[in-house]
């Protein structure tokens, strides 16, 4: 079986809108969405998505406006992206779990006037609607009953869906934007990072030739569309013409099954995903799909996590080996068919793209095995994001010297990136990349809460579990318990913190910063509270009302 791309078909240049175009063309009736077996062919997708483009032009989105959602990962979370494209308009998927400040933030920040959500997370909308100035339209997607009222308009998603066939004419230029993509905000505030048209067709490109997709495979992923990997895959199916299954989220009991059902050949993967399934017990549909997956991608793979993907489940190739971030993907990347890199690397540099060096503090070029800060600059035009939305001072300070920052440490050695540590304050729970500033801006607004600080403490499945370090008012009487209880209603279920510890003071700096280095060190201490052990839970989505 041959590749559908070839090296000598990779554009230098394209959008979101010609790639589909070319592929109703040469493939109309070939199936590009599964969505747990409710399938899309090209030509119907097409068709979907430019009347909903009409509707959306007749409920007044306009060319150059952004339309929000928070959608699980389904049709209309991929049809709203094309659709909102299709009349010039820009797509900011945002984190289903958001709530709260988290939410409010995302929204006003891209300033949305329309908004597209389930109807599971319309409260949360609705909660922080009277702090959004530029909110004007909810679409719901649901059957739930109606809401009494509200600062913005609600309707029903399902009346809105459009019956106008009439083409859109491309118009759309490479370098125009296709849709925001919220970072988790280490530093400060999550920042929009403007993803433009041909920055996430490179990415596809990227992906297409790390594992070269064959004629009539199928690809699938259960990661979130509101993250760069889902979209940038969906995108390589979209070049190279292929079907995608896409599940609604990750489950370890079901994800054999849907492997199974869709008859999917390559998938993409991350984080904890693979020391899950690697130590989840036997099932029939696991056996049956035994060499059934040639090619899996993501990160990390440990080495005995890599070992059991190819004794247990038959898997030829782990494309383990990269690494980039939304402002510029597959920095490092290993390829389908040629030599593993060294374990512990990054793969080699996609030198295709990019330039990539590491800066010593004065930000000048270090020779090859020497440590500094990852940075880089594009070959090409827009192989990268255009910058932050609405915030030029930050795009400037990140972009500097000609060099694009990462915050990560790093060291180059014969042409293989190594990835050392990261810079930023981040935190890292539950398979996402989450910022301690904008936790702790969130336990800020407890009534009872004074000073907090928030860190890690090393455990979980290779990743770090968060702890609050807090101090209260005086004569609070707030309890450990009641203060996780509150965070389960206000934060993202990520961000519930599985220690809490409540101090007299939290040591700082003579500048007055918090000495978080302190806090990580003395991690599990004598006065500190385990949600686990107290047996709370915590859901990643609502309760049903």
């Amino acid at each position: 079986m041959s590749s559908q791309l070839t090296q000598s078909e990779v554009r230098s240049t394209d959008t979101v809108l010609h790639a589909l175009q070319r592929a109703v063309s040469a493939a109309p009736d070939q199936v590009f969405l599964d969505f747990d077996g409710n399938t899309y062919t090209y030509r119907e997708f097409d068709a979907l998505t430019t009347r909903f483009a009409h509707a959306l032009v007749d409920l007044g989105v306009e060319p150059g406006q952004t339309v929000a959602t928070v959608l699980n990962n389904n049709i209309d979370q991929v049809a709203t992206w094309v659709a909102a494209n299709k009349l010039g308009a820009i797509w900011v998927p945002l984190n289903t779990a958001y709530r709260g400040d988290f939410l409010r933030h995302q929204l006003d920040d891209a300033l949305a006037k329309i908004v597209i959500c389930e109807d599971e997370y319309l409260p949360y909308v609705l909660a922080v609607a009277d702090e959004l100035e530029h909110l004007e339209l909810v679409l719901r997607r649901g059957h739930a009953t109606g809401v009494t009222s509200s600062p913005a308009r609600v309707l029903s998603l399902d009346l809105h869906r459009g019956d106008d066939d009439t083409p859109f004419e491309i118009t759309t230029q490479p370098g125009d934007l296709a849709f925001l993509m919220y970072t988790s905000g280490t530093t400060g505030p999550s920042k929009g990072c403007m993803i433009s048209h041909n920055f996430i067709c490179q990415q596809g490109e990227q992906a297409n030739l790390a594992v070269p997709p064959l004629k009539g495979e199928v690809m699938y992923t259960c990661l979130p569309l509101f993250h760069m990997a889902a979209v940038d895959q969906t995108t390589a199916a979209i070049l190279s013409r292929s079907r995608i299954a896409i599940a609604e989220r990750f489950s370890v009991s079901t994800f054999w099954s849907e492997i199974e059902r869709s008859g999917a050949r390559t998938a993409k993967l991350m984080a904890a995903i693979f020391p899950l399934l690697a130590n989840a017990p036997d099932t029939p549909e696991m056996k049956r799909c035994f060499g059934q997956l040639r090619a899996v991608t993501g990160v990390p793979i440990s080495p005995e996590v890599r070992a059991t993907w190819h004794s247990r489940f038959g898997v030829e190739f782990l494309n383990s080996f990269a690494y980039g971030q939304s402002e510029g993907v597959r920095l490092a990347m290993s390829r389908y068919g040629e030599p593993l890199p060294p374990e512990g690397s990054c793969g080699p540099i996609a030198s295709e793209n990019y330039e990539v060096v590491v800066l010593d503090e004065g930000d000048v070029v270090l020779p090859d095995g020497e440590v500094g800060e990852i940075a880089f600059r594009p070959r090409r035009p827009h192989v990268m994001f255009e910058g932050y939305w609405r915030r030029p001072e930050d795009t400037i300070r990140a972009w500097r010297n000609m060099w694009m920052h990462t915050g990560d440490l790093g060291r180059i050695v014969d042409g293989i990136l190594f990835f050392v540590d990261r810079k930023k304050d981040y935190l890292r729970s539950r398979g996402e990349n989450i910022s301690s500033f904008e936790i702790e801006r969130a336990f800020m607004r407890h009534p009872d809460v004074q000073e907090v600080a928030v860190h890690a403490i090393a455990a979980g499945i290779d990743e770090d579990c968060l702890k609050v370090s807090a101090v209260l008012k005086p004569d609070a009487e707030l309890t450990e318990e009641a203060l996780c209880v509150w965070a389960l209603d206000n934060v993202p279920y990520f961000a519930v913190p599985r220690y809490i510890e409540f101090r007299d003071e939290l040591a700082k700096t003579p500048t007055g910063k918090v000495m978080k280095y302190r806090l990580r060190e003395e991690g599990f201490t004598p006065n500190t509270w385990d949600r686990e052990a107290a047996g709370i839970a915590v859901r990643r989505r609502p309760k049903a009302p």
